[in-house]
């Protein structure tokens, strides 16, 4: 998985672009807590409420991203790959009624883009850098350590995505994919602080760079 070296992306509203972004998982998790316990016949095959809502949040995704490309004139290769991933495995729990196929895939695309930045680090490169520099201005070297971290934490959400949903019943796992992953990314990046004040840039060196 190669950088990014499309153009910026065109500047949107943040709320806009936030409730983009964020707006199909919530809704995911807002109608798994109506239909969890609901049972739905269709072609005389049963169907939980699981499988449903993820049938629906397929096109929801699917129309969300598609807004925020027509919008920005910009798809990086993680929501691309993301998006793929979303339709593949989706697709194949509805289509054999089996939660696990979508459970899996936030393993896998944490493998893939932690394996990506693996990549980058063997060549000497981190592509994390190529896709957020105009987000957090840093040196060279603070960028190789916090891709090498950004590429522990991805190895480790997809271990721990794959102890939850193995071990633990589907709403605990409804819970986790919707709240803690996130908030394990957002801890992750609070506790970079030490690394942005030692490897930050100041304005005059960021516009020089």
């Amino acid at each position: 998985m190669q950088p990014d070296t499309q153009d910026s992306p065109a500047k949107i509203n943040p709320m806009l672009k936030t409730a983009l972004e964020f707006g199909p998982i919530l809704a995911f998790f807002a109608a798994y807590l109506w239909l969890k316990d609901q049972v739905f016949v269709l072609g005389g095959t049963e169907y939980q409420g699981f499988i449903v809502v993820t049938a629906g949040f397929i096109p929801v995704f699917l129309l969300s991203t598609g807004i925020l490309w027509k919008l920005t004139g910009h798809l990086s290769r993680m929501q691309a790959v993301t998006a793929v991933l979303i339709v593949v495995f989706g697709g194949l729990s509805v289509w054999l009624n089996d939660e696990r196929f979508f459970k899996i895939k936030p393993t896998l695309i944490y493998l893939l883009f932690g394996g990506a930045l693996g990549i980058g680090l063997l060549r000497g490169q981190s592509w994390l850098q190529a896709v957020m520099e105009g987000l957090m201005p840093l040196k060279d070297e603070g960028w190789m350590i916090l891709t090498r971290r950004v590429m522990g934490l991805f190895f480790g959400l997809a271990v721990l995505n794959e102890i939850v949903w193995r071990f633990f019943d589907t709403e605990t796992w409804v819970y986790f994919k919707t709240f803690g992953l996130t908030a394990a990314i957002f801890l992750f990046f609070m506790f970079q602080g030490g690394l942005f004040k030692t490897y930050g840039l100041d304005e005059d060196e960021a516009s020089d760079s």
